[in-house]
């Protein structure tokens, strides 16, 4: 071989590795471009298809509406938009279901959720996140979002104009900021799940990244499909939490009634999961007598079920107080009631019944946390209630306790919600409520504040009832008791005594309605209740008459004709008071009646 024939082919084979070290770096080169682009990048078939799986686990990590918006913005920016807007119809945030027409969203109102932007972006200005989005009328039906959710077709620009900033932004600065940050590329993609439009999500890219091909549209519609179901299933989710709650709120008292010498002081907050809603409850009740009722209740298990079950067990609850039944012989009746439920539902209860002439609770328990009292000066402590068996399990009776509190203290009852946590255990929990309790203001305890100033109450997952209840010494009680001799005097001495102190109190115009009413009370527990033990007149908002005997029998109103000679004495009571009762005790019953004092 010839010199000239080697270097020919030297030459050749330099030329070759010359040009392979090129292609190299070439290749090299639109790699690094493509790594360090962003958007730019271009996705091969294999890394869609892993993009989109990943979707799946980012997206819809909650149930949350906002949230759920918020990540699908946070998926999308940088791998396939500079920027991303995410917009939610306003019913879909109500629960109720996005549009099914084909042009029923055209106008409909719509509030920005989610924004998301790369760092070069950052000074555009999209609709604030959480308000309604409002247009310019003479824009409204040229906006590319609004002709986007119109026909449920997504719309893209690949090479902006001018003209089409106006078309994309809602205002005339947002425009202006979006030529300034170099946007050339846009599309509006509709969220559509199950036939319903909730929304659309707009994407832009700016300055060296790509312009949107129909590769990448067909890609945000395969997402925007994926994340559509995630928004709708929150959708679904806040229904029925709304509805639970709805429901739960209507079967508590709407208006707390006038208590005398007590101010209560109520407060419910839900679960943050549907699933911890349902069965919490309290009720307050004025007694005859310038007494007050107080009960707190949790029925087990949540939903609509223990919503039901609450509903009955506290019509049943309140029809007991209201016929002056002691706590604890409600809380009896309640068992028998709870157990006559098909669902075998469980619940514990709390009953108390303030009396405001002796300023005592008399307390029973059944399964329920222990209240607080807190006294004037701002200590609290637990009131050891004898803790008989949650209502359902069969096991009565319950005992009662009964406790002198101080003028300004605070009895604090509440359910369980407001203390319980997944990692602590109940002994913690109950020193943390006190330690919590003792640096509050009675201010924010009668606020509602105490559901809010607990650690992880952000975060509970059960419902919580907080009732407060203040006594106050500025209430002017007046109160009088004799005991009367279990003999034919006692009705006159009854009537001296009551004519005395009413002439004392400057009720002396009361006195011959007075004599009337204790007459028959004496003489009916001298018939049928083996004589009176012990008469209380009691001057509040009203006049209170008390008569007690050890008879087992509660009188009723007979029905008289007209040659009885008797039968009548309760049907005078009943037209002369404004209302009277009768109560059963340890040791026999109470008959009362009330008159009206005039001003």
């Amino acid at each position: 071989m010839n010199d000239g024939s080697r270097t020919r082919r030297l030459t050749s084979r330099l030329a070759t590795q010359s040009a392979a070290r090129g292609r190299g770096a070439a290749r090299r080169r639109v790699r690094v471009s493509q790594d360090q682009g962003g958007a730019a990048s271009q996705f091969t078939t294999r890394s869609k298809l892993a993009w989109l799986s990943a979707a799946s686990t980012r997206i819809g990590t909650t149930l949350d509406l906002r949230r759920t918006a918020q990540e699908l913005a946070e998926f999308v920016v940088p791998q396939l938009a500079d920027a991303v807007a995410v917009d939610l119809l306003e019913v879909v945030l109500r629960g109720e279901e996005g549009d099914r027409r084909a042009e029923g969203a055209k106008l409909a109102t719509r509030r920005a959720m989610a924004v998301k932007a790369v760092d070069a972006l950052t000074n555009l200005e999209p609709d604030p996140v959480g308000e309604i989005i409002v247009r310019d009328e003479k824009h409204r039906d040229t906006l590319l979002t609004t002709v986007c959710l119109a026909q449920r077709k997504p719309v893209l620009v690949s090479r902006m104009t001018d003209r089409d900033f106006s078309r994309v932004a809602s205002t005339d600065s947002a425009a202006d900021k979006m030529r300034r940050g170099n946007v050339h590329s846009y599309m509006a993609v509709p969220l559509i799940a199950r036939g319903l439009l909730l929304g659309s999500a707009d994407f832009v890219r700016a300055g060296s990244s790509p312009p949107f091909t129909a590769t990448d549209l067909a890609l945000a519609e395969q997402l925007a499909s994926k994340a559509a179901v995630f928004i709708d299933n929150a959708r679904l989710y806040g229904r029925e939490r709304e509805h639970v709650i709805s429901l739960q709120r209507s079967l508590l008292p709407r208006a707390a009634p006038h208590t005398p010498g007590l101010a209560v002081h109520t407060s419910y907050a839900p679960a943050a999961d549907a699933r911890g809603v349902g069965g919490d409850w309290y009720d307050l009740m004025a007694l005859p007598g310038g007494r007050t009722a107080l009960v707190v209740g949790d029925v087990m298990g949540h939903g609509v079920s223990a919503a039901a079950t609450m509903g009955r067990l506290r019509t049943v609850a309140r029809t007991l107080m209201m016929l002056d039944t002691a706590p604890d012989r409600v809380l009896a009746r309640l068992d028998l009631a709870t157990r006559d439920l098909e669902d075998d539902q469980v619940a514990t209860c709390l009953c108390a019944v303030y009396d405001l002439a002796d300023s005592t609770y008399t307390l029973a328990s059944a399964g329920h946390p222990r209240p607080l009292l807190v006294d004037g000066d701002g200590k609290p402590t637990y009131v050891d209630v004898p803790t008989g068996a949650p209502l359902g399990a069969g096991v009565i009776p319950y005992d009662p306790l009964r406790i002198r509190v101080s003028p300004g203290s605070r009895l604090i009852c509440y359910t369980d919600g407001l203390i319980k946590t997944r990692d602590d255990d109940p002994d913690t929990q109950f020193g943390r409520l006190l330690e919590t309790v003792a640096q509050m203001p009675p201010q924010r305890l009668d606020d509602g504040s105490l559901l809010t100033a607990l650690p992880g109450s952000d975060r509970r997952f059960d419902e919580a009832v907080l009732l407060t209840a203040a006594s106050d010494a500025e209430t002017p009680v007046r109160l009088s008791v004799w005991d009367l001799p279990p003999d034919g005097t006692a009705a006159s001495i009854a009537r001296r005594h009551v004519t005395d102190q009413l002439d004392q109190w400057d009720l002396a115009a009361l006195a011959d309605v007075a004599e009337l009413i204790v007459s028959e009370l004496v003489g009916n527990a001298l018939r049928y209740g083996q004589g009176p033990g012990r008469l209380r007149l009691l001057q509040g908002e009203r006049l209170m008459i008390e008569v007690s005997d050890t008879g087992p029998d509660l009188p009723q109103i007979q029905h008289a004709d007209v040659s009885d000679e008797g039968g009548r004495g309760l049907q005078l009571i009943n037209m002369l008071c404004r209302r009277w009762g009768s109560c059963r005790t340890s040791t026999g019953k109470i008959v009362w009646a009330e008159q009206d004092i005039p001003r």
